[in-house]
């Protein structure tokens, strides 16, 4: 048999599996399309749950104030999302930015009252610390080879422990901080919250680089298989200490916005939000397990999560079953993932056996 001919499917089967999704009906397609784009399923899950509280409050969507809080509410979440979708795409896991968050919302009130530093100065200098506390996250994964699941673990009660003992039951208030820099919490430029518009600005570089550069196709190529990553000679512990720093110096920044939004930081900033970070990024598409996924995804997942603890009350589902909803999102999301996974498998073994 010659190459040419070798190259064409060998059975009438194999023929029917090529032209097979044509010939679907219209509506199938479309199913099967929305299945294999997370992001456009998330984004449809999103409009029906806006849809279904304005139709019982109209207010939800249609004034001002709840437009507004729409968008700037999941904006800090939104950052953490992006840089824990870095790291969760090189099959690993951020769990300490929560604290990170709130040991740079501290520290950005405390530089105010103690340096009197500008503005910017502020924000470089949280980022700076958020990105050396993702390094040391990084260098204990990359370079000591334990699982980033325990490091993070405990570097966020560490990190935590140190916002406690510097803070203690002291509080930074609005008044601590200047008022150009509380507007960031504030202001909007034309109807959209600036905050919200600083986080899109870091969901498209976050993108853009994953999507272009050629860094970023190798974060994808080590969380879809390491060993061979390390076999084709990508240099794996200098990208994955990268992804890390990405995620820390993103949770920096979060923190600093933070202090900007709420007016008020204490000790207990950013309790919690790691495990919703992580819950943004499984829903929006980004496999557990690595190696697929985007930042549009896990900024959709985001979004999701925010708006259902918003919408949820409204049409008078209790709390329980709020919580319940949310863990049913992230649960179903990890299923999907290893249901494609494995009917892709199949379908390329089936291809294999038929060519």
């Amino acid at each position: 048999m010659s190459a040419a001919q070798s190259t064409e499917p060998s059975t009438p089967d194999a023929v029917e599996r090529l032209v097979e999704p044509s010939r679907q009906p219209r509506g199938r397609r479309i199913l099967t399309t929305v299945l294999r784009s997370r992001e456009l399923a998330i984004l449809i899950v999103l409009l029906l749950v806006i849809a279904a509280a304005t139709l019982t409050t109209p207010s939800f969507l249609f004034s001002s104030n709840s437009w507004r809080d729409l968008l700037l509410t999941p904006s800090i979440l939104l950052l953490l999302a992006a840089g824990q979708a870095v790291v969760v795409i090189t099959r690993n896991v951020d769990l300490s930015v929560g604290s990170v968050l709130g040991l740079t919302a501290y520290l950005t009130g405390r530089l105010f009252i103690d340096t009197g530093l500008p503005v910017v100065a502020v924000i470089l200098a949280g980022l700076v610390v958020g990105m050396l506390l993702g390094l040391v996250n990084g260098v204990l994964v990359a370079f000591g080879r334990v699982p980033a699941l325990v490091i993070t673990l405990g570097t966020l009660y560490i990190y935590r422990g140190v916002v406690l003992t510097w803070a203690g039951s002291d509080r930074i208030n609005a008044d601590d901080m200047p008022r150009s820099f509380l507007r960031l919490g504030t202001a909007s430029i034309l109807s959209i919250p600036v905050l919200t518009i600083i986080a899109l600005v870091v969901l498209v570089g976050v993108g853009y680089y994953l999507y272009s550069a050629r860094g970023g196709r190798e974060l994808y190529a080590i969380g879809s298989d390491p060993d061979a990553a390390v076999l084709y000679g990508l240099d794996v512990r200098r990208r994955v200490l990268a992804a890390f720093a990405l995620s820390g110096a993103l949770a920096g920044l979060a923190g600093v916005l933070f202090a900007a939004r709420y007016g008020t930081v204490s000790s207990g900033a950013g309790t919690g939000i790691e495990l919703q970070a992580v819950a943004a990024v499984v829903i929006g598409g980004v496999a557990i397990f690595g190696g697929s996924g985007t930042v549009w995804g896990a900024a959709i997942g985001a979004f999701l999560l925010v708006t259902i603890n918003r919408a949820l009350p409204i049409v008078g589902i209790p709390d329980f079953w709020q919580r319940a909803v949310v863990g049913g999102l992230i649960i179903g999301a990890i299923v999907l993932d290893r249901v494609l996974a494995n009917r892709t498998a199949r379908k390329l073994t089936e291809a294999r056996e038929d060519a």
